[in-house]
């Protein structure tokens, strides 16, 4: 059995080394990681709702199905990781780095990302309702087809990202960077269809 518990502080599992771990459909909820080093690792279906896993190197991890709902990834470096349809509502990830990572159907809906670095992050197909992306850097980022109804993405880089099918309706786009971008059939903010509002510039 892996004791993966730690002071609340985050001392003891600041040094933890997990890097390339088999820990696949584990329960690991709310198991104090914070600053571990779970790069490489296969997390499959493990559920680490309400984990702390602040500062934690979960690089090149992967964390395709996991709940990660209620966590807190604020500062992880989760750069190329794969987190296909894994489950981050309400998860904390205000400047972590995504830079890279696969997040293809991925429920992200009210999730903290603000100042988060999502360069070429791929999230086709994701729910990002009502989540916080004021500041991130989102430029190159796959964004097509996403559910943004809601999300706040101001002051955000959306430099080059692709919003193809994207619905933006209710989002809160002041002062986002969207040159570039690829809007064609998405749905804007108050409703009208891109390629309308396009049309009629």
């Amino acid at each position: 059995m892996v004791i993966l518990m730690a002071g609340k502080d985050g001392s003891e599992s600041t040094s933890l080394n997990l890097s390339g771990t088999d820990l696949s459909h584990r329960e690991l909820s709310y198991a104090e990681l914070f600053g571990a080093n779970l790069s490489g690792a296969n997390l499959t279906g493990a559920d680490l709702s309400g984990a702390e896993l602040g500062n934690a190197n979960l690089s090149r991890t992967d964390l395709r199905g996991a709940n990660l709902s209620g966590a807190n990834l604020t500062g992880a470096d989760l750069t190329l990781s794969l987190l296909h349809n894994a489950n981050l509502t309400d998860a904390g990830l205000g400047n972590a780095n995504l830079s890279g990572a696969e997040l293809f159907g991925a429920d992200l809906s009210v999730a903290i990302l603000s100042n988060a670095n999502l360069i070429d992050a791929s999230f086709a197909g994701a729910n990002l309702s009502g989540a916080n992306l004021s500041g991130a850097n989102l430029s190159g980022a796959n964004l097509s087809d996403t559910n943004l109804s809601g999300a706040y993405l101001n002051g955000a880089n959306l430099f080059t990202a692709n919003l193809r099918g994207a619905n933006l309706s209710g989002a809160d786009l002041t002062d986002a960077n969207l040159d570039g971008a690829n809007l064609d059939g998405a749905t804007m903010p108050h409703g009208e269809n891109s390629k309308t509002e396009q049309s009629g510039a």
